[in-house]
């Protein structure tokens, strides 16, 4: 048996990610040598600037993708949101793990919730999604950028450069860093970004020995979930140049919930939708019925959009 050779970005998050990967595969495949192959991408290197800026979050794909399409790597592992509604070239998602936390983690030295913060408190993210929510709740919040890895964006907290700062409890937990974690943020009042906290595992179209390792990685239900809030997303056109969040739950004896928003991080205005479909309906279907309840509260002014 050949060696699997993983494509992975090389901060710490990613590596960890990678190695649970390899990890699963070399128990679920005796003898199975996997390789990591750690790559620098633009979206890890552009530091100064938000990823709306300079090109969005498929930035942290591509270099990824190219060492697919050169050989020297059968797959390459992603966090599910960094992850476009659709992907370029020969490239499928033949395994998504089973969906770690998908909330939000409020991250403060001396301040055990977001009600908590002091007037005028200066709050780091730079993600509009995070953005427009904190608006909502708390307009008189200072908000500035914060980009980085997790270490990174700790250590700048440390510093005393915020006050607070909003980061994915998935990527705090997997680090080790649960003890940082001050408060949940969660639904039905706070939702995540589309697929937080899931791992997908990308690879080349036509390559039956690699998706026949990859396959008993696949968790179906959480396939089923972030198929619906990516479905939404795509349906809406979205991208990290726009605020959009959903989160979607299975529910007991079939069927699914989903709940949607898109906001405007500049003056915190949301538009909210909760829908549920029966157990025929398909999570694309349940995504894009969600949109289209989102289009008709008026989300095409948030989006950019001609009304």
């Amino acid at each position: 048996m050949r060696p699997l050779r993983i494509a992975t970005r090389k901060s710490a998050l990613a590596l960890w990610q990678t190695e649970h990967v390899a990890s699963l595969l070399r128990t679920l495949h005796p003898g199975l040598v996997v390789e990591l192959v750690p790559l620098s991408t633009r979206g890890d290197e552009v530091l100064d600037r938000s990823l709306a800026a300079i090109g969005g979050k498929g930035l942290f794909l591509k270099e990824l993708e190219l060492a697919m399409l050169r050989g020297e790597a059968d797959c390459a592992v992603h966090s599910l949101k960094d992850v476009p509604m659709e992907l370029d070239g020969p490239f499928c998602l033949p395994s998504i793990l089973q969906r770690a936390d998908p909330f939000d983690a409020f991250v403060s030295p001396r301040h055990a919730t977001l009600d908590d913060l002091p007037e005028a408190a200066v709050v780091g993210t730079s993600s509009l999604r995070r953005q427009a929510q904190l608006r909502a709740q708390r307009p008189d919040l200072v908000l500035r950028d914060l980009r980085g890895n997790v270490n990174t964006r700790l250590a700048k907290l440390d510093a005393g450069e915020y006050d607070a700062i909003v980061l994915a409890c998935a990527g705090l937990m997997r680090l080790g860093f649960d003890a940082r974690i001050r408060d949940r943020m969660a639904a039905p009042e706070w939702l995540p970004a589309p697929a937080q906290g899931a791992i997908a595992i990308e690879a080349r179209e036509g390559d039956p020995e690699v998706a026949g390792l990859l396959a008993p990685l696949d968790d179906l239900d959480t396939r089923r979930c972030v198929e619906a809030e990516r479905a939404m997303n795509r349906h809406l056109h979205g991208s990290c140049h726009v605020p959009v969040a959903a989160f979607a739950t299975l529910r007991e004896g079939g069927g699914m919930d989903l709940q949607g928003l898109v906001g405007d991080a500049a003056s915190g205005e949301l538009i909210r939708a909760h829908l549920a479909a029966a157990e025929a309906e398909s999570p694309g279907q349940l995504g894009e019925r969600v949109a289209e309840a989102l289009l008709a509260q008026g989300a095409r002014r948030l989006l950019g959009e001609p009304a």
